[in-house]
């Protein structure tokens, strides 16, 4: 027992021992006073970087016609079904027109009269009329001169007890209608000759122009009678079928072009002043199954008054159909580019209560030195330095915080150690 006992002794003697070497040993190793701290480094690349504005959008058509028509009637026939695809100028649908069918001969006619009246008042009828006035005038004067004379010649034949009272009488009569006639006849061909050929054309042109115009509008009434399509589209909605009333306040059929889908989003003031009209862009769907390109159409000058942001939207082809008005999807715009830029991870920038940045650069000899930097564009988790450091540099990423935290006596005399890539390690491991 005793034996045992003493045997115990000195095998931790000898690991005492044994320990207090290695401790020895490590310390002579390592500089007397210096600290390490490990850390995980990256390094400083020249690539391209791009600075991207990102909101959730809805997505809606390119074009889309609510077709409400001008006239209620019923429908007398549908030439689409829903999912159709039409292009503009196609015929839809029709309503009942017979009423404005007739109402279109009437006007027709009376229209075609008019123009035949003012064909006449053009080509004859001014000056026929003033000359006719002016014969009827010539007549009734000789009439009147005739009678006259024979009234005379009555009167000295009565003085000469030749004839009777009664035929001077009878003369006398017939002489005051032939002046009646003339009066009539002189006054005509005034009133003829006080109205122009010119305003008599006018308003002969006017009755035509105005039954013009009466049947121009009963063209267009019929012309609303028959549903044509204005835009290239697919038929998304049809809710009346053929027979029902067509009341002009609400759709009958509704089209959609989704050749081309838009994206609206709205983003804020100060994102969108990096933005403009033609800049590239990406559509994100959902799924994050696929990257949709696309380019930013709309900028809007005015505010939305509810939150303040500024609509953006972002026009992208959608060949396939693949894209459904009413999604929504994740809008990513490239505000700029730079092709060669110096870009390193954001966690290794170093931000002072100033305002100042900064990053941990490791040097050959796994010394950590602060160097001030001037930042660029963002880009997710990498940030451009356009100021301050040089390609192939190497900045502390993990752990730059705690290097910044050291007293500068502390931080003279720390060296880093360099954790190894996790892929190494996994390998290692297996």
């Amino acid at each position: 027992m005793l034996q045992s006992f003493i045997v115990k002794i000195i095998a931790l003697l000898c690991f005492i021992s044994l320990l207090s070497g290695c401790t020895a040993e490590k310390a002579a190793d390592k500089p007397e006073g210096e600290h390490v701290v490990t850390v995980d480094v990256a390094p400083v690349l020249s690539t391209s970087i791009s600075l991207k504005v990102t909101s959730d959008a809805l997505l809606y058509p390119l074009q889309q016609a609510s077709i409400i028509p001008k006239t209620s009637a019923p429908v007398k026939k549908f030439y689409v079904d829903r999912g159709v695809r039409v292009r503009a100028g196609q015929l839809l649908a029709e309503l009942e027109n017979r009423d404005l069918t007739a109402a279109v001969a009437e006007t027709q006619a009376a229209y075609e009269q008019a123009e035949a009246n003012y064909q006449t008042v053009l080509k004859a009828t001014g000056p026929e009329e003033a000359q006719k006035s002016e014969i009827d005038v010539r007549t009734a004067k000789e009439v009147m001169d005739q009678q006259q004379k024979l009234y005379e010649s009555r009167q000295a034949l009565y003085k000469e007890g030749a004839i009777s009272q009664k035929d001077v009488n009878d003369a006398q009569v017939t002489l005051a209608q032939a002046r009646n006639q003339h009066e009539i006849a002189q006054k005509h061909l005034e009133t003829v000759q006080s109205v122009s050929r010119e305003q008599t054309l006018k308003g002969a042109a006017a009755q035509r122009d105005a039954a013009k115009a009466r049947f121009e509008n009963a063209e267009a009434q019929l012309s609303y009678s028959r549903i044509t399509s204005p835009i290239d589209g697919v038929v998304t909605d049809r809710p009346i079928f053929a027979g029902e009333m067509a009341s002009n306040g609400a759709p009958m059929i509704t089209l959609m072009d989704v050749s081309q889908v838009i994206a609206r989003a709205h983003v804020s003031q100060d994102d969108a002043k990096h933005l403009k009209v033609g800049d590239a862009a990406n559509l994100v769907l959902p799924d994050a199954s696929a990257l949709i390109p696309g380019k930013v159409s709309v900028i809007s000058p005015a505010l939305d008054p509810a939150n303040t942001t500024v609509e953006v939207w972002v026009q992208a082809a959608n060949p396939n159909g693949r894209l459904k008005p009413g999604t929504s999807v994740r809008a990513e715009m490239i505000a700029e580019t730079v092709p060669s830029a110096l870009v390193i991870p954001q966690n290794a920038v170093l931000t002072s209560s100033s305002g100042n940045t900064s990053v941990m650069v490791v040097d050959s000899e796994n010394k950590p030195r602060r160097k001030p930097v001037t930042l660029g564009i963002r880009d997710g988790g990498n940030v451009q330095v356009s100021e301050g450091l040089a390609s192939g540099e190497r900045v502390v990423t993990i752990g730059a915080f705690e290097l910044a935290k050291l007293d500068e006596e502390v931080f003279a005399k720390t060296k880093v150690q360099i954790q190894p890539p996790k892929e190494e390690e996994d390998e290692d491991e297996k």
